[in-house]
């Protein structure tokens, strides 16, 4: 069966879609092994949008759910989804009926207000999401949607930091810098004023990897452990560090929180020159 073949769900909202992915997917989890493949479509505000999204849904034959909070776009979809017999399925008119007639008042009809309310806590989540997908390189294609990059060798806190500039709501992905391997071109692309290097001097980056291979049992591990080896280790980065023009953080003695508040520093220094 091909993925053009499984069950296409769509999910429509004239906000993020994140309430409307996470209901679905609360019930989804009930039917395991099921495959079906998943269309998001955020930030639907107008007729015409909803209509061409009811003509996708029609010619895929897929159902639509959506938290449409608009009263016009509501009634949109279900005037168009009716024409073209696209089952959905309204995840909030129900809420709306329901809580109306204990309030005796009419919702706003505002979109977006959830997110409004509880941005700090979205941003966190979706700084945390981004940061587990874009570390030690990975995805380098998306690293122009982080908010900053760390660079380093390895060892150099550049994980460590992330995770806690990610819980600050702070999207940061993180590229290692090895000696034999060049930088993705990617990272090369992206305005070096986003990019901010960790570097950390050889007796302590000494230090922290013997006591990795310790705690891991990895063995002798002796190029990752050869002081000359890890000194042109080092050297290769802060030479690419000057090539590219990103400014850097010596962490060789800071704690994750104080890398993390310099980091937050450096970066908001370089958003105020932008404007």
């Amino acid at each position: 069966m091909g993925d053009k073949d499984h069950p296409h769900l769509y999910f429509v909202s004239d906000g993020r879609g994140g309430t409307c992915e996470r209901l679905v997917k609360a019930a989804l989890v009930q039917f395991r092994g099921q495959e079906y493949r998943i269309v998001s479509r955020p930030n639907v505000r107008t007729s015409r949008r909803i209509r061409s999204i009811v003509s996708e849904a029609a010619e895929k034959q897929g159902i639509i759910f959506y938290t449409l909070v608009s009263d016009a776009t509501r009634q949109s979809m279900s005037r168009y989804a009716r024409d073209a017999l696209v089952p959905t399925v309204d995840l909030l008119g129900p809420t709306f009926r329901a809580l109306h007639d204990i309030f005796h008042v009419q919702p706003q009809f505002v979109p977006g207000l959830f997110y409004e309310s509880e941005r700090e806590h979205f941003d966190r989540v979706d700084a945390i999401d981004y940061t587990l997908t874009h570390d030690d390189g990975q995805r380098p294609h998306e690293l122009k949607d982080a908010d900053v990059i760390l660079v380093g060798v390895s060892r150099a806190s550049k994980s460590s930091t992330c995770f806690y500039l990610a819980y600050e709501g702070v999207r940061a992905a993180n590229v290692p810098l090895l000696p034999d391997i060049e930088p993705p071109r990617e990272l090369l692309d992206i305005d070096p004023g986003k990019v901010i290097g960790l570097t950390v001097n050889v007796l302590r980056l000494l230090t922290v990897r013997e006591s990795r291979v310790s705690s891991l049992h990895l063995g002798t591990m002796p190029s990752y452990l050869d002081k000359r080896a890890v000194a042109r280790e080092i050297l290769h980065a802060n030479r690419l560090m000057d090539q590219h023009g990103w400014r850097r953080i010596d962490v060789s003695y800071m704690a994750i929180e104080e890398i993390g508040k310099e980091v937050m520093r450096l970066r908001s220094g370089a958003e105020e020159k932008e404007l």
